[in-house]
Parts: structure tokens; C-alpha cells; sequence
């Protein structure tokens, strides 16, 4: 298990990062207990070991002017390794595609994307994915609001656990 690797120190500086990419070095050094050198040595030492892999502004697609939001559930007609990989190249390659999971089950692939509009979606579904290679089926739902977005992992789920553990 990964996260046997981190310590107290380690998990919640991992945790006051997800919260708040922007803190200053001081900030977070002050909020997990410890001075501000080590803290900097083990901010770099978590994104050298792949613990962060970035930071990002939360944007708001609906303000920037993508009111589309859909999950499209895609079936290919081959799951050979070869096939799945060279499905998942072209998800990278679409804009228009956030997010693409694959998945167990009678669904193959789960894609988030977003649009501006719906004439916009419909275009990159009957020109780009329903055509591309090896699909077989997509089924489509468009996304009516959001209850919960909450990117990251929850750190007081992991604590209780690894309490549990010790």
C-alpha cells in the first residue's frame, strides 16, 4: 500500500496542498507543525516520488462558456490490449474529452466531456467518436447539474483506516 510510505507529516501535507495548491511554503510548513526547510525537502520529495502530480486552478467551465456537460459510455468491438490503448491515445488527442476511464464490465470506456453547446457535442460525437475506429456503441447522458465535485482523495478516510492498522 502506497501510502504506508508517508508519514503523519507527509499525509498532511499532502492534504493542505489538495486543499490549497497556492499556500506559500511558510503557510503550509506552519499548518502541518514544522519549520519551513524540511517542508520545501518533502514538497519536492512527494512530486518526485508522483504523490503530486501538479498543480491546477479550479476553473468554472460554466463561466468560461461550456454549458455541456456528458458521459458517454463506450463498447468497442475488440479489447485487445493493442486496441485499448490505441483507443485511449485518441481520447487523449480529443479536446472535447476531460476525463476517459476504463471500466469492467459491459462498458468499456467512460468518457466526461465538455462542450459549449450541444450542436458542439453532436458534432464531435457523429464525426469523431461514433466513427472512430473499433467502436462498437455509444450511449450518451447529459449531465443536468453537479451535487459534488470534489477532486483529490479524502484524507480523514485514510487516517481512520491507517489508525485502524496501527
Amino acid at each position: 500500500m502506497a501510502s504506508t510510505k508517508l508519514d503523519e507529516i507527509d499525509r498532511k501535507i499532502l492534504a493542505e496542498l489538495q486543499a490549497d495548491g497556492r499556500m506559500t511554503n511558510v503557510e503550509l510548513a506552519k499548518r502541518v507543525g514544522i519549520s519551513a526547510p524540511p517542508c520545501l525537502r518533502r514538497v519536492r520529495t512527494l512530486e518526485e516520488s508522483g504523490f503530486i502530480r501538479g498543480y491546477h486552478a479550479d476553473v468554472n467551465p460554466r463561466e468560461l462558456g461550456f454549458e455541456v456537460q456528458v458521459f458517454a459510455m463506450v463498447r468497442l468491438h475488440s479489447q485487445a490490449e493493442s486496441d485499448l490503448c490505441a483507443f485511449e491515445a485518441r481520447c487523449r488527442a480529443w479536446p472535447l474529452v476531460r476525463e476517459c476511464h476504463m471500466l469492467n464490465g459491459e462498458i468499456d470506456f467512460i468518457l466526461k466531456c465538455v462542450a459549449p453547446d450541444l450542436s458542439t457535442f453532436q458534432n464531435f460525437l457523429t464525426e469523431s467518436l461514433t466513427s472512430a475506429d473499433n467502436v462498437a456503441s455509444v450511449k450518451t447522458s447529459l449531465v443536468i447539474r453537479c451535487a459534488k465535485d470534489e477532486p483529490g482523495v479524502p484524507f480523514d478516510v485514510l487516517e481512520v483506516r491507517l489508525a485502524k492498522l496501527a
